[in-house]
């Protein structure tokens, strides 16, 4: 995976080299492997304008100038982590090939990031847009199969959109996808869905596909696999239409699976698993929602909460 022309060739060689390596054999996502690319390629050009123009030239000092410069331009904290992430990728990497003899960012980490809690729509809010497609013609059904399956299943978009027609198990209840990593994992899914997917398999899919043999599970009008985009315009057009206002996308859906099944009383490692979490951390940000829902309805509830409304301090 060639990463600019132009660049230093030395520089270019590493990062490609390293993007390789990073996509065949740690098995990173495609999409990961793409934006350190172009992470790689910003500070590339950044050591380049120093005078930096071979990897065995990179010190702590350009390092830290980099990570200051970015801060500068206002970038968000999770960019600027992902940046770092994949220059410490590529040094330990030029390290245990023996191209530099010190790794100088070992140990070099970003400031630290702002606790923010994912969007999270409400129960009802979401059964607002599941209940938007409501026609009957092939693009309505496979709306409507993609919203059911999106919220049952709480998948990546990436994952949705690379489904194949025989990763779905209607009547065992389950879906099978690949996740970050390649990690494949099997998800169960509910009645509602099994249903809006099944009428979509016999009612829609057909049509959509045409005479020709598709593998991919959705579908556009030309009978292609659907894209990410499209499945971002399908849902933000039926939140639209039932009244939602709240900026959202397809992750809103998976944080609203995994909030809604903490609700009701999930385990959370039940969670991680159908999340496909690597870590139980990451998993955990959605028991902060819980809690603070659970404060909320304390003090709307509880009545020694309620007498303190309006005291004046003594």
């Amino acid at each position: 995976m060639s990463v600019d022309e132009g660049r230093p060739p030395a520089m270019e060689a590493a990062a490609d080299a390293y993007l390789s390596y990073a996509l065949a054999e740690r098995g990173l996502a495609r999409n990961t492997v793409e934006a350190y690319a172009r992470d790689l390629v910003d500070f590339s050009d950044f050591a380049a304008r120093r005078g930096v123009t071979e990897p065995a030239a990179v010190r702590r000092s350009t390092l830290t100038l980099y990570l200051l410069s970015l801060r500068r331009r206002g970038l968000a904290p999770s960019t600027v982590a992902r940046r770092l992430a994949a220059i410490r990728g590529l040094t330990a990497f030029l390290l245990r090939e023996g191209q530099i003899a010190d790794d100088p960012a070992l140990d070099l980490s970003p400031a630290k990031r702002a606790h923010r809690l994912p969007t999270v729509l409400a129960v009802d809010e979401v059964e607002r847009i599941l209940s938007q497609p409501r026609g009957e013609d092939p693009a309505s059904l496979r709306d409507r199969a993609i919203l059911e399956l999106l919220y049952a299943a709480g998948l990546r978009v990436s994952e949705l959109v690379a489904l194949d027609a025989g990763d779905v198990h209607l009547s065992m209840e389950y879906v099978r996808c690949v996740g970050k990593g390649s990690k494949e994992r099997i998800v169960p899914i509910g009645s509602q869905a099994v249903n809006a997917i099944r009428s979509y398999l016999i009612l829609a899919r057909p049509a959509l596909a045409g005479r020709r043999a598709r593998t991919a599970l959705f579908l556009n009008r030309r009978g292609g696999r659907l894209t990410r985009q499209s499945v971002w315009a399908v849902l933000k057009g039926h939140a639209a239409q039932a009244g939602i206002r709240k900026p959202l996308s397809p992750h809103t859906l998976r944080h609203s699976f995994a909030t809604h099944l903490l609700d009701g009383g999930a385990d959370l490692r039940a969670v991680q698993e159908m999340l496909g979490h690597a870590s139980i951390v990451t998993t955990q940000i959605y028991t902060h929602l819980t809690r603070s829902r659970l404060r909320e309805v304390y003090r709307r509830a509880h009545p020694r909460d309620q007498m303190t409304i309006g005291r004046t301090a003594p």
